[in-house]
């Protein structure tokens, strides 16, 4: 980008490289430093596009300050070139839903389906939003440099924000054949790490790297040997990282100090009441309800309403679960979201309606595109068939 003055050109040039890698390699072998072959590479094809075209130069947005005194690199303050970026793209003249969408597609490479799926929107609508985006960094002129320390602050809320749903995104892969996408939530939990050092005392900051490591901590035995999908309530809690856990929960008893609390503090503190749970039957339902109540009073997000719907299904029964979830029948966020339909299944089948359950998990597996969980959910819907 800082060769080329724009987004759409630099993703060419750097395509262009992958694509010369795959031609490259397997006859020359791998260079000792692959990223910085294919650095290079998309560098010199970004220069000599821009010379054998002089008059592309003056008709590209100018991303990046010629002032190098006034926008200087700051690579002390910030080690890591994807923090340096995600904070470019979380620039506050974008819109925050901007913000986000344009940083995993350019920073994590998402595709445009599977950030469509994050947001719970349709793929055109995405599509659309990173498109409007990019348009608004050429109008703007925004500089493509390092913020400062002193800019970090007011950048915080998106950054969080974009680190969550790549670790989301990761935790469960919204498409393919595997239930985790580990370079996704790894990535995710360095630039949690690094925001904690980076904004000492942010309750946001501590927050969300307790939420991480507390989900985290659950991930070895999220699938059996065989790849299948392992409910929380039939995991083996003895192979959970128990120093994940302990540090989560230290973190987020930081965070929850804060009044009021964080979303992020609030949902760590409803994945530390997973994890300090012996067993499944020992899970304090109740206090989940209560901390989904408080959440989704200051996060207005449908999908903690139908989480906290599933833990009045067990704190209270199948019916008070179901009813819950019925309210929310209405949501058109959760129209094409299907753990709606997968949880009433489950719900209308502990009541013994499994002609509506089987019609549910019929609707769930329409809207479910991950192998695992689609596995997961035929194999219910031939039980109850059987």
């Amino acid at each position: 980008m800082r060769v080329t003055r724009d987004i759409d050109i630099a993703e060419e040039c750097v395509q262009d490289a992958y694509a010369q890698a795959l031609v490259a390699w397997p006859a020359q072998g791998v260079p000792n430093k692959p990223g910085a072959w294919l650095t290079a590479v998309a560098r010199r094809k970004a220069l000599d596009l821009l010379r054998r075209d002089a008059v592309l130069r003056r008709r590209l947005p100018l991303l990046v300050s010629d002032d190098v005194e006034a926008a200087p690199e700051i690579t002390d303050e910030i080690p890591d070139d994807r923090l340096r970026l995600i904070c470019t793209c979380c620039h506050p003249a974008l819109a925050p839903d901007a913000q986000v969408a344009l940083t995993l597609r350019l920073l994590c490479g998402l595709s445009t389906a599977e950030v469509a799926r994050a947001f719970l929107v349709s793929e055109p609508t995405m599509a659309a939003r990173i498109t409007r985006a990019k348009k608004k960094i050429a109008a703007a002129g925004i500089p493509y440099r390092v913020p400062t320390a002193s800019e970090l602050p007011a950048r915080v809320d998106a950054v969080l924000a974009v680190v969550h749903l790549v670790f989301t995104t990761g935790h469960t892969a919204p498409a393919g054949e595997d239930l985790v996408r580990a370079d996704l939530t790894g990535r995710a939990l360095d630039l949690a790490r690094m925001l904690y050092l980076l904004v000492p005392g942010n309750p946001d900051v501590t927050g969300l790297l307790a939420l991480i490591l507390l989900t985290d901590a659950r991930r070895n035995t999220r699938v059996d040997e065989a790849g299948a999908l392992v409910l929380l309530a039939d995991q083996d809690r003895t192979r959970w990282d128990r120093g994940e856990i302990d540090e989560g929960i230290a973190l987020a008893r930081e965070a929850l100090r804060s009044r009021p609390p964080s979303r992020y503090a609030l949902q760590a503190a409803i994945a530390a009441v997973h994890d300090e749970a012996p067993t499944w039957e020992s899970t304090d339902w109740n206090e989940l309800v209560a901390l989904y109540g408080v959440l989704a009073r200051m996060w207005h997000s449908p999908v903690v309403a139908l989480n906290r719907a599933v833990a009045i299904g067990f704190a209270r029964g199948p019916a008070a679960g179901l009813a819950a979830l019925d309210a929310l029948g209405d949501e058109p966020l959760l129209a094409g979201y299907g753990y709606l339909p997968a949880a009433r299944a489950d719900l209308l089948h502990r009541l013994g309606r499994d002609d509506e359950a089987r019609t549910a998990y019929e609707e769930a597996l329409l809207l479910t595109e991950n192998g695992v969980e689609r596995q997961f959910l035929a194999g219910r819907l031939a039980a109850l068939t059987e």
